[in-house]
């Protein structure tokens, strides 16, 4: 009887628990903010870096290009025009990193890779692809900005 009373009440709690529905909290005043769609969505441009056609670069011109790209990335990020960046683990693709453009279009992020000193020394490519993915990912970079011990070069 006790096993049957313990198991009734777990049963009750859990239905109860499950039946209920999260109080959601939408914000409009963000959701507009972020430009962002009915379902929280919005277009971005997802950009592959792979290694370039550049392979007689010195060590010296590459360092240089990469502290330019490097800076180039946190020019852009400052202006919300990128919203992740980063470098892919050694690969047998030849994959280097991504970007993640806060525009709508191949053209307008035609542009902002044109920026990037790597890419014009054609130590990397950039292979570029719309995208559709939650508005929410634009806030990102403030997190980042509250978690990181060190900032980044």
């Amino acid at each position: 009887m006790k096993k049957s009373l313990s198991l009734f009440f777990f049963l009750t709690v859990s239905v109860i628990g499950f039946s209920q529905e999260t109080d959601a909290k939408y914000d409009e005043a963000l959701a507009k903010s972020l430009h962002a769609d009915e379902y929280c969505m919005k277009k971005y441009v997802f950009c592959l870096l792979k290694s370039g056609t550049n392979t007689t670069a010195s060590k010296e011109e590459s360092k240089k290009l990469f502290e330019g790209h490097m800076k180039n990335i946190n020019k852009l990020a400052k202006e919300g025009k990128l919203v992740v960046a980063g470098p892919f683990m050694k690969n047998d693709r030849n994959y280097r990193g991504i970007y993640i453009f806060n525009v709508e279009t191949i053209d307008e992020a035609k542009i902002l890779v044109a920026t990037d000193p790597a890419i014009k020394a054609n130590l990397l490519e950039a292979e570029l692809t719309p995208w559709y993915a939650s508005a929410a990912l634009q806030e990102t970079l403030k997190i980042h900005e509250k978690i990181s011990k060190k900032k980044m070069q």
